[in-house]
Parts: structure tokens; C-alpha cells; sequence
């Protein structure tokens, strides 16, 4: 018996070794970096369960699959953005940054063993089915969600277009679960939408940041200004940038945005990890944001984009590059933020890939914005805070700090997670004051009924009479 269990501690001992030089971690990384020694107790602590359960489970287990779940396991307790990635979930990460993929089009995690919407992504299947941050998901399809991983069960919510799922969730303020048929879809997300406001103002939202994010904002504040022009207008008179419920994406693509709206080579953000490369400045530079792109995009960027009074909308559905954004203008002072506190989403995961097509996705920094604040489990708190009803009423909702095993952050202390809000007053037909239509409706951004942009629009409105 002993015999066996240290062959299988050799083997788990050159396993692991294999792993750290493959990912090319070095033992002199950093000085409290402990990979050039082994900890040989608990390798051999591993091999005692791995062999009981080669030994004595229920089944037989193949190899693969253990170590498999072993190295799943090991980043998920890390925090709740590390995790592995078999060669479908590499494959999908890849093309979901280049905005198209298959699904349902929500942005998930995982709380107390069942899966919780983080975002539903604009114009896909998830977020016209009105699904809302904070959701749980309990079940997919007749499978009760609780007892598998995360990744398992986003596989299961993946699947051929066309075809049907039905989730059942529960949500806050609901007295009972019910049930949601959502068709998949080969999701194409448009990460920029732009239109002219009545008076001259403009309107630029983003959805989520991906390869293409950058050069489409520069595209759409051309057409906006065209517009203005075929409108007989004066010019731009003031723009606001639509960052709520835009669960970020690629660190570049903020870079590029930020880059848009401030001078060339202000620091946009700065990095900071235990290995060098982890520690680094990003500038409103073309080698920080132009990745994938010969020529500079920003050629083509309007004047008034840099000078025009800007506000940015922001809300707890704003997580990552959004707040990397966000946090840039604000501590410039190129933009006043608004809306409510963001998600507090302050780290930065690198991709690393293995050597049989997987991948693991692993935290190894925190962005800091340009003054030095930490984001992590905190957030970008707006200069003026206007709730998403005119009775000052939001939706509850997720944050950094509410998951569990986030990371902390290092120069402030967390923020608590936000304490539930007192119920609406209802009228005597028993229906909320600030009710939509329907219960499950996704909110529709700048419509009629959009409260916080009808105020960045009068804020904006205030500064011109301010200027007369």
C-alpha cells in the first residue's frame, strides 16, 4: 500500500513540476514564491485521496478526469474569476472576445452552489427573456443546478441555435420560482450603439469590450456628428457615455475607449501583481490599445470627442473595463460619473494555455485607476448618484463583494455588500408605484422611461446654460 502511494506521489510530484514549467512560472518569480520546493506533506496527502478513490469509489474513475476536477478545484477556491478551461470553454473565450458565439448571452458565476446571473448581455436571448442581475438559476432544463460546477452547467445552458432550454429562477422580491423558455442563438453582440439626442447631445453606449470595441466608438462619434450636421445642428453639444450593464472584456479595448476621450499618453490605468509582467502602466497610446491593427483608428477620431462636457451612466451591472473606463474620466475630471455604485470588479485574469488545447484563466493583478484607487470589491462610487426611478428606487443587485472568495482589496477595506431596500409601496391594485409592464421585462436603455439618462441629458443641458 505504501509502495503504490508513493509511485502516485512521484507521479503527482512530476505532474504538478510538469504543470509550473509549462506555464513557464519561474522559482525565483518573486520572493515568497515557494515553487522551487515542493510541498511534499501535501502531495502526499493528495495521493492518499487519489488513490482511495482509484482504490475504493463506487465506479472506476479514469485518471484523466481526476486530475481534470483536481486542477478545476484548485482555481475555483482561488476566487471567483480563476477557473480551467477544457478545449470547449478555450475555444468559446476566444471567440466570445471577437463577438460572436453561441448561447444564451448571460454573464454568469456561482453562489451557495447554484448559478447567479452577474449580467445578461444586451439584444441576446437571455436579456430579452428579462433576466436580471442577481438571478438564480436552479435549474436547467429538468437538472437541478445545485451539486454541479459552474462550468458543467454553462455547458449544459450551451447548445445548438435554435433549439430551446428552460431555466427556473429565483429572484428577490418573487414569492415563488418560475420558469423562463429561452431559445439559443448564434449571438452576435454589437458592442457600440450610438443616436443624437433631441438638442444636439449625443448618445454612445457599449454593451461589452472586445476586439472591436475601440474602433466603433471612434466610428460611431463620426456618425454622430454627421448626423448633427444633417440635422443643421451646432455641433455636439454635450455626450454621454452609456457604461451600465456592460460587463467589460478586453483590457485593451478599455484603453482605447479611455484613449478617445483624454489627451495622448495619459495614464488610463496601472496593473500590479507579484510577477513583473503583471506590473505595468497602459497610456492613451497606440501600443497600449491598437492590438491587432496596423493603422491607428484614433486618426479618424472628431475634435469635439476631447473637449465637449461628457457624462458617464454607470450601475452595479457595470463591472471591469467598464470601471476602468469610468475610473479614468472621473479622475481626470474629463467626465462627471453617474448613476449608482459599480460592481467592484478590480482584477485582471491572464489566459494561459496548456498544452492539450485547455487553458487555465488565472487572477494575477489588480487595476488600479490613474490616482492610485483600488477597484476590487469596492467600485467606482458616481459624483452624483441618481437611482434608476424617479422614486429613487433600483433593482438589487450582485456585486464583487457579495460573491464568494472574492479578493480583497488591498488599500481599502471591502465594501460591505449594499443591505436589502425596504419593499415599494404598492397602490391598491397591489402593483408596484415604479412597476414595469411586465415583472420579467429586460430594462429598455435610452427610452422615454430611462430616468438616469433623461438626467445626465439635463446635466448636460445645465452646463450650456452655465457657459452662456
Amino acid at each position: 500500500m505504501s509502495s503504490k502511494l508513493q509511485q502516485v506521489g512521484l507521479v503527482v510530484t512530476g505532474l504538478i513540476a510538469g504543470v509550473l514549467v509549462s506555464l513557464n512560472f519561474s522559482a525565483s518569480a518573486g520572493k515568497d514564491a515557494a515553487t522551487s520546493a515542493l510541498p511534499i506533506e501535501e502531495l502526499r496527502s493528495f495521493a492518499d485521496v487519489y488513490n482511495a478513490i482509484k482504490q475504493g469509489y463506487v465506479e472506476p474513475v479514469d485518471d484523466k478526469k481526476l486530475i481534470t476536477h483536481a486542477i478545476s478545484g484548485m482555481l475555483a477556491n482561488l476566487d471567483p474569476h480563476s477557473a480551467y478551461l477544457d478545449a470547449d470553454s478555450f475555444k468559446d473565450l476566444q471567440v466570445s472576445t471577437q463577438g460572436e458565439f453561441g448561447g444564451l448571452g448571460i454573464e454568469v458565476g456561482m453562489e451557495d452552489g447554484f448559478v447567479k446571473v452577474v449580467a445578461p448581455i444586451e439584444d441576446t436571448p437571455a436579456h430579452k427573456a428579462g433576466l436580471k442581475p442577481g438571478d438564480l438559476i436552479i435549474k436547467i432544463d429538468d437538472t437541478p443546478v445545485k451539486g454541479i460546477s459552474l462550468n458543467d452547467a454553462v455547458k449544459k445552458m450551451r447548445g445548438k441555435p435554435k433549439t430551446q432550454i428552460r431555466l427556473t429562477i429565483v429572484r428577490k422580491g418573487e414569492m415563488k420560482p418560475f420558469e423562463v423558455t429561452l431559445t439559443r442563438e448564434k449571438i452576435k453582440v454589437q458592442s457600440v450603439k450610438s443616436k443624437l439626442l433631441e438638442g444636439g447631445y449625443g448618445y454612445l453606449r457599449v454593451t461589452q469590450f472586445q476586439e472591436e470595441t475601440a474602433p466603433d466608438v471612434v466610428r460611431h462619434l463620426e456618425k454622430l456628428a454627421k448626423a448633427d450636421q444633417e440635422a443643421k445642428g451646432t455641433g455636439i453639444k454635450g455626450l454621454v457615455l452609456d457604461l451600465r450593464n456592460d460587463p467589460g472584456g478586453l483590457l485593451n479595448g478599455a484603453v482605447g475607449v479611455s484613449a478617445a476621450f483624454l489627451p495622448p499618453q495619459t495614464l488610463v490605468t496601472s496593473t500590479d501583481g507579484r510577477t513583473e509582467d503583471a506590473k505595468r502602466r497602459y497610456l492613451a497610446s497606440p501600443d497600449d490599445y491598437q492590438r491587432g491593427h496596423k493603422d491607428d483608428f484614433m486618426k479618424n477620431l472628431p475634435a469635439y470627442a476631447r473637449t465637449t462636457p461628457m457624462v458617464v451612466l454607470v450601475n452595479a451591472g457595470s463591472a471591469s473595463a467598464s470601471e476602468i473606463v469610468a475610473g479614468a474620466l472621473q479622475d481626470h475630471k474629463r467626465a462627471v460619473v453617474m448613476g449608482t455604485q459599480t460592481f467592484g470588479k478590480g482584477s485582471v485574469q491572464t489566459v494561459l494555455p496548456l498544452s492539450n488545447n485547455a487553458a487555465i484563466k488565472l487572477t494575477t493583478a489588480r487595476y488600479f485607476t490613474p490616482s492610485g484607487r483600488s477597484i476590487q470589491a469596492k467600485g467606482i462610487t458616481p459624483d452624483i448618484i441618481v437611482e434608476e426611478s424617479a422614486n429613487g428606487g433600483s433593482r438589487e443587485r450582485i456585486r464583487e463583494a457579495d460573491l464568494e472568495r472574492h479578493l480583497g482589496n488591498d488599500k481599502e477595506k471591502a465594501a460591505e455588500p449594499a443591505a436589502p431596500k425596504p419593499q415599494t409601496k404598492s397602490d391598491k391594485k397591489g402593483k408596484p408605484d415604479d412597476a414595469e409592464e411586465s415583472p420579467h421585462a429586460p430594462m429598455e436603455f435610452a427610452s422615454p422611461k430611462d430616468y438616469q439618462l433623461g438626467q445626465a441629458v439635463n446635466l448636460l443641458k445645465a452646463w450650456q446654460i452655465i457657459k452662456r
